[in-house]
């Protein structure tokens, strides 16, 4: 039985699919380790939110000055701080950093320490409605001390 060009192009078109569709799903189940302040409600809506977009959360409080403590540890600059502090594949999260910008870090696998938005800008996930967002930076932070901008979102229109 011969098959046709149609139908091999076809399987081959859907073999394909198959395939992207597994590398998108494949890292939908990542486990994200957050310390958070205890009672910090922020903190709280950013893991529902990273819940929402495929991620495990293991959360724990710490009392705030050993939530500083280990800021320090793990080498995060100082002006970058913000209200909880995660880790994962390696990597360091701090603040209300954005799920797709946490992923494109995994795939990405820059030389770096990690990412972070530093404070707690509004409308940054947990921080308030995308709607109404004022703009921020998502900074990738390495060993040596310097800093870069990994990804920008500007301000919504009001």
């Amino acid at each position: 039985m011969m098959i046709s060009r149609r139908v091999a192009l076809g399987g081959l078109c859907t073999l394909g699919l198959t395939a992207m569709t597994g590398a998108c799903y494949a890292n939908t189940n990542l486990t994200i380790q957050v310390t958070k302040g205890r009672g910090c409600g922020c903190c709280t809506a950013w893991t529902k939110h990273l819940e929402q977009y495929g991620f495990t959360v293991a959360d724990e409080s710490k009392h705030p000055a050993a939530l500083i403590m280990q800021k320090k540890a793990l080498g995060i600059p100082e002006d970058l701080y913000s209200c909880h502090t995660a880790t994962i594949g390696g990597y360091i999260v701090e603040g209300h950093v954005p799920p797709q910008d946490i992923r494109r870090l995994l795939q990405e696998n820059p030389v770096a320490l990690g990412i972070a938005v530093a404070g707690m800008p509004y409308g940054s996930p947990g921080m308030g409605p995308e709607d109404a967002r004022e703009s921020y930076d998502v900074i990738l932070f390495k060993k040596d001390g310097s800093q870069e901008i990994y990804s920008s979102y500007d301000a919504s229109a009001e």
